[in-house]
């Protein structure tokens, strides 16, 4: 009777210490796993970012924002304000691009020449093109911003012929992380 008693208590020992050992290796498993997805997490917030630094760099070049050839010949990383303006329009009155390009909103900073207050073009103000900031989507703001710089063209009338007016802009792009 003893020699069975002995028994039961290793057998018991044993299923005790293949508990423990099992629940140790799933509490190191979940640990992993856990630095894992937080190094994901990272991971995915950089690729957002990169991505938006490069749809920087593309929208200047995008049929939407581009000079083409209004101004004298291909120019890259130039965009046309008028188009803007426009495209602000059908922003403000439709749906249709909210989601066309994947991120929150578009904005556009001319920077020089310099003026000391910022003006946002409004399309109800009519202050266009006596303004240097211009912002697609009025009703979006905050999240994380990315920039390029790039060259903001319109047509003026002097009175008597039109000319190109080319100013040094920065063009922000607008996401949110997960």
């Amino acid at each position: 009777m003893v020699k069975r008693k002995k028994g039961q208590l290793k057998i018991q020992q044993m299923a005790f210490m293949l508990i423990a050992v099992t629940l140790f290796f799933v509490m190191v498993g979940m640990f992993v796993l856990v630095i894992k997805i937080s190094g994901l997490r990272e991971s995915a917030n950089l690729l957002e970012e990169e991505e938006s630094m490069l749809l920087a760099a593309k929208l200047a070049n995008s049929p939407e924002f581009a000079c083409g050839e209004s101004f004298g010949g291909t120019a890259i990383g130039c965009i046309d304000a008028d188009k803007v303006m426009a495209l602000k329009k059908i922003i403000k009155d439709s749906t249709k691009y909210n989601k066309f390009w994947g991120i929150q909103n578009i904005e556009i900073y001319r920077i020089y020449p310099p003026e000391e207050t910022i003006t946002e073009c409004k399309l109800e103000d009519g202050n266009y093109p006596d303004c240097n900031f211009i912002r697609l989507r009025e009703d979006i703001e905050g999240g994380l911003r990315s920039s390029n710089f790039i060259s903001l063209c319109r047509k003026e009338f002097d009175g008597t012929e039109t000319y190109d007016q080319c100013d040094i802009a920065k063009l922000i792009v607008i996401y949110k992380t997960q």
